[in-house]
């Protein structure tokens, strides 16, 4: 019977308890713990054949994801019972590292997000076991600043969406915010829709968008408020530089950040000084500079500093957050913070370049190697700029870190050999920016770990709205983790990094610290040195606006701003006359700076260099009855009366 009874079984309880390495024991009574009691025992039922928790049949849609690219990488093999490869993950052993904490724990990830944190977890079955002990077990890193396949003179960047994020994921970052920059007679909208289009079939990780504003136009302000309300975009970039092609007017920026503010959206600039730029481009030209040392010539690190503090007194004025990027000098940065320190609302954002090397290569004999380093703002050629900014990213006057990742190839470059301000801009970072933070502030006991996850990802997602979704260790977020191994070291090289140029920036840069296992969207990405990525995987995550970290004290300081004025009587005393010779002048259409509201308008002044006078001919008050001269007569010790005339 006993047979027929086991014939009876479904197949799904035919391997009852063949898992098991061994039966359990009752030890000392029913009260007393029992050895293995929370090892895994669950049924994996998907190897079974029977629905189980996560499969369609619970409502749960399970994507398989597109196959990987031709030429790509492999998906990851199967596991060894036979079942495919799970998305349920159990990281066991390590330190969970975020912002403001650090505990050991276990960590199991199903569906893309963390479900649990603790230890002695019980999980499904099915689940893939990582070891993270003696690792660290961190946020993945989200890069602010890219510019993939950027479209410079006809061409575009050498490392696309599928490439660039393909090196992000290598160096431990799981997320990327690019910048859209449209073209010349394009809608913000139709080159957002054009972004999205080229990232979505390419991108290997998650990743949002900013978007540039190159021109003021009469329906700029309806494009920020559909893209804000309608596509997820909560922060734009407005340039200072690059006269007669990008850059803004002081006025505009400020109609703009106003525009910005009301729609509780990040206000962010390119910060340098146009017009002095384009002079000193000239000038040197006609000394016969055109190598790419001309480029950081023309651009003193001055330009900088001062485009950084009339951003921030802009922004200032009009009460509206402020984000600079590509902070690059001693002095821009020493600006900012002190603003910073006064309780402006405003960030900085150094960049992999700026925090890892300097710009004394641009005096390199080899041109191309010397080209592979402009960018702007330039990076410094002072070899005591990176010490400099690692210590305020370290102390928290720079808060977050960017790798304005836009490659372009020697061939590419060698556009400028004649003339430096042809050379495309742009080096790379997106790769190595957390390995050379870790090096930079870590390794040299400027930071400690949580300061680390703080500047490469948590302040970022804060920032732009993206937090704890994204930024933090906890149950719920998405599951974009980082293990990192302190005790690992890797030498940046162009033989082995994951782009799609010749020269690397870092050439030859020790780091002592590097991720062994990314984990993207749930899914291992990075293990053992191989990089298993999917073209097209990634997902764009949109952003709402009025971020708390950001506008809280925005929203304070508008409610301390009211202007009330002074109540008093009415002026009745007398009012000098004046000639109105001259009518005020309307605004012009080019300033596109609308009136203030309640704000009167100044009377009309007299040209004082003008006169009614004249010393020849027939005078203005000859129509005037003339009126006899009369003599006031002071009688002797008496008094004169010079009060009337009668």
């Amino acid at each position: 019977m006993s047979g027929r009874r086991e014939e009876a079984l479904p197949a799904c309880f035919a391997g009852l308890g063949a898992g098991s390495p061994r039966p359990r024991q009752k030890r000392g009574g029913m009260f007393c713990s029992v050895e293995d009691a929370f090892d895994n025992k669950t049924l994996d039922f998907a190897c079974l054949g029977a629905p189980g928790p996560g499969s369609p049949s619970d409502g749960h849609r399970r994507d398989p994801g597109p196959a990987a690219p031709p030429g790509g990488t492999a998906a990851p093999g199967e596991l060894p019972d036979g079942c495919p490869q799970s998305d349920r993950l159990l990281i066991k052993g390590g330190k969970i590292v975020n912002d403001d904490q650090s505990f050991y724990a276990d960590i199991y990830v199903e569906d893309g997000l963390i479900k649990q944190i603790g230890e002695n977890l019980i999980v499904p079955g099915g689940v893939k076991t990582i070891d993270a002990y003696s690792q660290i077990v961190m946020p993945g890193g989200i890069d602010v600043h890219t510019r993939l396949q950027m479209p410079v003179m006809g061409m575009t960047s050498a490392d696309d969406f599928y490439q660039g994020t393909k090196a992000a994921l290598a160096g431990g970052t799981t997320m990327i915010i690019d910048h859209v920059c449209p073209d010349a007679g394009t809608s913000l909208l139709a080159a957002y829709e054009q972004w999205r289009g080229i990232a979505d079939s390419q991108a290997c990780c998650d990743y949002s968008l900013h978007v540039d504003i190159p021109r003021w136009h009469e329906s700029l302000k309806e494009e920020l408020e559909a893209l804000v309300k309608d596509k997820g975009v909560n922060s734009f970039l407005v340039f200072m530089a690059y006269k007669d092609k990008l850059q803004c007017t002081d006025a505009q920026m400020y109609e703009i950040f106003c525009i910005i503010r009301d729609l509780g959206a990040i206000a962010q600039v390119h910060a340098e000084n146009g017009d002095i730029i384009d002079e000193e481009q000239k000038r040197l030209l006609e000394l016969g500079i055109t190598g790419p040392e001309g480029h950081v010539l023309s651009r003193p690190e001055e330009v900088e500093a001062e485009a950084v503090y009339r951003a921030i007194t802009i922004a200032k004025q009009a009460n509206c957050p402020l984000y600079i990027t590509k902070i690059m000098s001693r002095g821009a940065a020493d600006v900012l913070a002190q603003a910073k320190r006064k309780g402006t609302v405003v960030y900085g954002e150094p960049i992999t370049a700026s925090l890892g090397t300097d710009g004394s290569h641009y005096w390199s004999k080899n041109w191309a190697k010397a080209a592979a380093f402009v960018t702007s703002p330039p990076i410094s050629p002072d070899p005591t700029t990176p010490d400099h900014l690692t210590s305020l990213l370290s102390c928290g006057d720079l808060q977050v870190s960017g790798s304005a990742h836009c490659t372009f190839t020697t061939a590419q470059k060698a556009v400028g050999k004649d003339n430096f301000t042809l050379i495309p801009e742009g080096t790379n970072g997106i790769e190595e920016r957390m390995a050379i933070i870790w090096e930079k502030c870590v390794v040299s006991g400027k930071m400690d770990e949580n300061d680390f996850v703080a500047v490469t990802s948590t302040n970022a997602a804060k920032i732009f709205n993206c937090y704890p979704r994204k930024g933090r260790v906890a149950v719920g977020a998405d599951a974009d983790l980082v293990l990192w191994n302190p005790k690992a070291t890797k030498i940046i090289s162009a033989k082995t990094h994951n782009l799609n140029v010749e020269y690397n920036i870092f050439e030859g840069t020790e780091c002592h610290g590097v991720p062994t296992v990314v984990i993207s969207q749930g899914k291992v990405v990075l293990e053992d040195g191989n990089l298993f990525v999917t073209q097209g995987s990634g997902r764009f995550i949109p952003r709402k606006t009025f971020p708390d970290f950001v506008y809280k004290r925005i929203k304070a300081r508008n409610r301390l701003a009211e202007v009330h004025g002074v109540p008093r009587g009415l002026y009745d005393g007398p009012v000098h006359d004046v000639l109105a010779s001259a009518k005020a002048v309307a605004p012009t259409a080019a300033s596109r700076i609308a009136p203030c509201v309640g704000k009167a308008q100044a009377p009309p002044v007299r040209n004082l260099h003008q006169s009614g006078f004249s010393l020849s001919g027939s005078q203005a008050d000859d129509h005037v009855a003339r009126r006899t001269a009369q003599k006031i007569i002071a009688p002797p010790g008496g008094r004169s009366n010079i009060t009337s005339l009668s």
